[in-house]
């Protein structure tokens, strides 16, 4: 994946008035709460389980590289027992994403299924990338135990899921599609991508892929030794793949010869933009941003768009006729924002509630893609993500979180946080944090700290390393390519039983920890109202607070459920800290604190309460913590 980072945006800052110490005016970040009419609409803050489908129940431990799926093992529809969907549902989450559900391509024979085989010269990995797609309405038949029966099989963990209470999110990659795409399972009437294109020219409106006419497909020239499967022989392996004339790769590259390092096993997919970069689609009003979902589907009804636009309408209407929740959308800035207007506003006439979330990594475009292009979420990588990294690494301060969370506060309802995903670093990596322990201050911060939603992927509960060259892509990330086992993961499933029996102590810790943080994320109040900063207001005024140090405050109230909390996350290693932790004067004012004691009980392990006191207009709670702990205080009482 292409993560580029371009020049932030500054986000709207407000700060809320005081009297008497200019200082303190300027260093307390207030970001105010949803509004009424949005918290009741949000019962609960989205806790999302992220899952590498043909991963999580996989118990063999063998992990050779290059494995096949009977050396190596390969998970299944089915081992998302009850059970399992039981513990992930107990962890917090509300949401399941199963990553690598539709068919995409792979080297194995599926031919008695009436599927013809990958050619492994455009296959990355054995086992193939989710984001190469050959057949939009089916599965990967490696998920199913009866491949006949594949689709049949994911419809029934559908129901599993639901019946646990989790919505069931999978992937939708709109860019580009597998070199191989071929819909043996599409309904009647629908058409697959490129089936009449007029492959004489470059580029055409009608045209769902882009052209290098007059020359044949070459598969790239190999770097360091690769050798797909790893060298070992296959009737399609001989360094040819046949594609006449060539068509333009999934990043964009235009060369018959795309390089190694493109996303060569997959091709782009016109959506109206000509090569230029010009538009051969209607374009969307300005005004637009301000309009809801329903002048959005209504604007586009009569309106002659490319047939790609109208292809993915029906991919995504097809799942959600199956009971699919929502989609995540791979690499959704490479699609123009009109595409998203159009798609999202008819899949919300169909399910008000589905759930998008977008895959973008420009900031200068968050907002076109959330006012304009309707997403529900977007994710927070280049921003809290990328700050937090190297805070857990120790190069950075905390001080940097301030300015993130200032760049997005008009939007931070909208920014999915998390701290792992399937494209980057396992925490517990050498190449990372090298201890999944020092995640612990850091996920406190990125569940608690906005309105949006927090995203957890699977192995990072238990500390998972991703050890292990599996064949292609590199250790560090779990292989998304490849058979493989993931161990510290496969402990807490315990042959199917997902009881954690094979965890050490400190593994059982962890995921306990994280099992209070999402449940807190989930269901606090407080999490839904508003931010409040307190990290610079003490670092200039409160002796002993570092820059190992982070703290803010989140309220919410109405309707009888007041709730206020003070959040202090040491993310120090190796030293403790103690300080009296201030809360500035507009806090107290708008909390409504008189001079008293007012208990606060803390929220994550109810062991270290706390009192707030305030004496002579000055509001302090004293604060020790150890290394890498956190503390969430709710504020319990009025002051006596």
């Amino acid at each position: 994946m292409i993560k580029k980072k371009l020049s932030l945006l500054l986000g709207a800052l407000v700060l809320a008035s005081c009297s008497g110490d200019e200082r303190a005016q300027k260093s307390v970040q207030v970001q105010p709460a949803e509004t009424e009419a949005s918290q009741a609409a949000v019962v609960q803050k989205p806790v999302v389980y992220q899952v590498f489908t043909r991963l999580f129940g996989n118990t063999n431990t063998t992990n050779k590289q290059w494995g096949t799926r009977e050396e190596n093992g390969v998970g299944k529809f089915a081992d998302f027992t009850d059970k399992a969907l039981q513990e992930i549902r107990a962890m917090g989450v509300t949401h399941i994403w199963y990553t690598g559900v539709p068919h995409h391509a792979l080297v194995g024979d599926y031919t008695e299924f009436g599927i013809d085989q990958d050619d492994p010269d455009v296959v990355k990995g054995r086992a193939g990338s989710p984001y190469a797609v050959r057949d939009y309405y089916s599965v990967n038949p490696d998920l199913a135990q009866d491949p006949a029966r594949r689709l049949e099989e994911f419809e029934a963990l559908i129901e599993r899921s639901h019946k646990h209470g989790l919505k069931v999110v999978i992937d939708i990659v709109p860019n580009h599609v597998a070199r191989n795409y071929r819909s043996l399972a599409k309904p009647e009437g629908v058409e697959d991508f490129g089936a009449n294109d007029d492959t004489s020219v470059e580029y055409a409106p009608n045209n769902d892929f882009y052209y290098v006419v007059g020359q044949d497909f070459r598969v790239p020239e190999p770097e360091g030794g690769y050798q797909p499967i790893g060298g070992e022989a296959h009737p399609l392996a001989d360094g040819v793949f046949d594609e006449s004339p060539a068509k333009w790769t999934g990043n964009g590259a235009r060369a018959a010869q795309p390089g190694f390092h493109d996303w060569y096993e997959t091709v782009k997919i016109n959506y109206g933009v000509r090569p230029d970069g010009s538009f051969d689609f209607p374009k969307l009003p300005a005004e637009y941003a301000q309009k809801d979902l329903a002048e959005h589907f209504a604007f586009w009804q009569g309106k002659d768009v490319p047939p790609s636009w109208k292809k993915f309408r029906d991919i995504t209407q097809y799942w959600l006729e199956k009971g699919v929740d929502g989609f995540r959308y791979d690499m959704a800035e490479m699609v123009p924002v009109e595409f998203w207007s159009y798609l999202n506003s008819a899949i919300k006439a169909t399910n008000p509630d589905a759930f998008l979330l977008a895959e973008v990594y420009n900031p200068d475009l968050y907002r076109d893609y959330l006012y304009q292009g309707k997403m529900d979420y977007l994710y927070d990588k280049v921003g809290l993500y990328d700050t937090l990294k190297p805070i857990m690494q120790g190069r950075e301060s905390t001080d940097a979180i301030v300015e993130r969370q200032r760049e997005v506060a008009d939007i931070d309802r909208y920014m999915l946080r998390f701290l792992e995903n399937h494209d980057e670093q396992r925490i517990a990596s050498p190449d990372f944090a090298g201890d999944a322990e020092k995640a612990r201050p850091a996920m406190v911060v990125s569940a608690t700290i906005g309105t949006s939603a927090t995203m957890l992927y699977f192995g990072q509960d238990v500390g998972e390393k991703g050890e292990g060259d599996a064949g292609f892509g590199d250790p560090t990330r779990t292989t998304i390519f490849d058979y493989w086992g993931v161990p510290a993961h496969q402990r807490w499933m315990n042959g199917g039983a997902f009881d954690g029996g094979q965890l050490s102590e400190q593994e059982k810790a962890l995921r306990d920890f994280y099992k209070r943080v999402l449940n807190l994320s989930k269901d606090s109040v407080a999490l839904r109202g508003e931010y409040i900063d307190l990290h610079q207001y003490n670092r200039e005024n409160t002796e002993g607070y570092s820059e190992k140090v982070f703290a803010f405050a989140r309220a919410a109230g109405g309707n009888g459920k007041d709730e206020k909390l003070v959040i202090v996350a040491n993310f120090d290693s190796e030293q403790g800290a103690a300080f009296e932790l201030q809360l500035p004067a507009q806090v107290q004012g708008a909390w409504e604190l008189a001079d008293g004691s007012y208990p606060m009980a803390e929220q994550l392990y109810g062991e270290l309460n706390s009192t707030l006191q305030v004496e002579a207009g000055k509001a302090t709670v004293a604060i020790k913590l150890q290394p890498l702990e956190s503390v969430v205080l709710k504020l319990e009482a009025a002051g006596e």
